[in-house]
């Protein structure tokens, strides 16, 4: 699955339930974590190229999983990118963002995972004036 398919078919799932303010931070950590099992995965050197992303929606939750054929020479790790750098931030913003994130790693392969839940935003105070 390609990023730009991921996210149509993520953007078209989640979208079902209604308008979701979760859905863009969804799509951004998604295009990330795909993208990082593509670059840095053994799913793009081994000729198999495949990536599975499984998404569930469990009341304002969404959980999200990009599972790879791993790596036997890297395990995902945060790093806080230089402003000058041209990568190195899609577990930073994942890390950022995700209220809880993890991966796991044995013989079958790599395993991301992300969690986002939609908070309720306290009300906003009526200006002094109106």
């Amino acid at each position: 699955m390609s990023v730009p398919e991921a996210r149509g078919w993520a953007r078209s799932l989640l979208s079902l339930g209604g308008p979701s303010p979760i859905l863009d931070d969804t799509l951004l950590l998604l295009s990330e974590v795909i993208t990082n099992a593509i670059t840095h995965s053994d799913s793009s050197h081994s000729g198999s190229g495949q990536v599975t992303v499984q998404i569930a929606r469990l009341g304002t939750t969404v959980q999200v999983e990009v599972a790879d054929a791993g790596s036997s020479t890297t395990m995902p790790a945060v790093r806080t990118p230089a402003l000058a750098d041209d990568g190195g931030r899609g577990l930073w913003l994942v890390d950022t963002l995700a209220d809880k994130w993890g991966f796991q790693h044995d013989e079958t392969g790599g395993l991301v995972w992300f969690r986002l839940t939609e908070h309720a935003c306290p009300p906003v105070a009526a200006a002094p004036w109106a």
